[in-house]
């Protein structure tokens, strides 16, 4: 009986140790995924700010506490087990749905960037009811909007983490995409906060109670804001188109080949290699994103005619 409980305890200690092993190689998993989403995210923290402006100064901190809420939760309970069900029952299936992302993510950058070219002649536009809203009403709608623009780029990021761990045990799964979901949340929404509020701080710090020094810096920081998100608007819409291509060449084996011959021919000068690679696929994302728009017009068009 005594040998029993001790072949257990033996059997639990060996069970616990693997266990530990496993995990020490969660954090490199967790960090491989993240490299792997930066495109996305970068958009991500791009696109939230727009939500609250307009909005009281005095509640745009809550309000982006909401918007991570629902991002977190979405992930941690709808997101991340759809991929893991996915992936069990239906694994040929992650490959497609993430070049349809990619796709996706290279159709919203040509959009962008189409906007951005385009020199629209003034219109005149048919004058229309204007609709009355409460701050909270106004408040609950931009929620609302950043919800639905989050789960789409959410969707992508479960689906790119579970593709990272597809090989490892199912609780390796579980923990890295627990880990990736709270993470890139908190890194994201953390992030715009602090983007949201640097005006505030500039203002604070451009006060007279403080020293010149500090004041020109305060003033500093308000004058550049404005820049900043110009340039950050402009770095996710190239990681889109950078990250959306990508996702697609590695779902063909030729595009995949092409993108390692790029690589390995610039291998002696890593950043170069990877700028080429990039640059590669940022074109071929706008591309993809001409294409993409091309098809969505001739459906509106063909749904318009029945």
């Amino acid at each position: 009986m005594a040998s029993g409980f001790f072949a257990l305890l033996d059997d639990i200690s060996a069970l616990v140790k693997a266990s530990a092993a496993s995990l020490d190689d969660v954090p490199a998993q967790v960090a491989k995924t993240t490299g792997k989403v930066s495109g996305i995210v970068i958009d991500d923290t791009a696109v939230t700010p727009k939500y609250v402006v307009g909005l009281d100064p005095s509640r745009e901190l809550t309000i982006i506490y909401q918007i991570a809420k629902k991002s977190l939760i979405n992930k941690l309970l709808i997101l991340s087990p759809a991929a893991l069900l996915l992936g069990y029952f239906a694994p040929w299936a992650i490959t497609p749905i993430l070049m349809l992302g990619g796709a996706y993510l290279c159709f919203e950058g040509y959009e962008k960037v189409h906007s951005m070219l385009s020199k629209h002649a003034d219109v005149p536009v048919e004058s229309k009811p204007v609709k009355v809203i409460t701050p909270e009403e106004l408040e609950k709608e931009r929620v609302t909007g950043a919800v639905r623009t989050d789960i789409i780029l959410s969707a992508e990021i479960m689906a790119i983490a579970y593709s990272q761990v597809t090989e490892e045990a199912f609780f390796n799964q579980v923990v890295v995409m627990i880990a990736v979901a709270i993470f890139i949340t908190l890194a994201v929404y953390g992030f715009v906060g602090l983007i949201v509020k640097m005006d505030d701080i500039g203002v604070h710090l451009a006060q007279e109670k403080f020293k010149p020094a500090t004041q020109k810096f305060g003033r500093s920081i308000v004058n550049f804001m404005p820049h900043f998100l110009r340039i950050l608007s402009y770095v996710g819409t190239a990681a889109m188109l950078w990250v959306g291509a990508e996702i697609i060449a590695h779902g063909i084996p030729f595009a995949a080949h092409l993108l390692h011959e790029i690589e390995a021919a610039l291998a002696d000068i890593p950043a170069l290699a990877w700028f080429a690679k990039a640059t590669a696929c940022g074109i071929a994302g706008l591309g993809i994103g001409f294409v993409v728009e091309k098809v969505v017009l001739l459906f509106k068009k063909l749904l318009s005619k029945e």
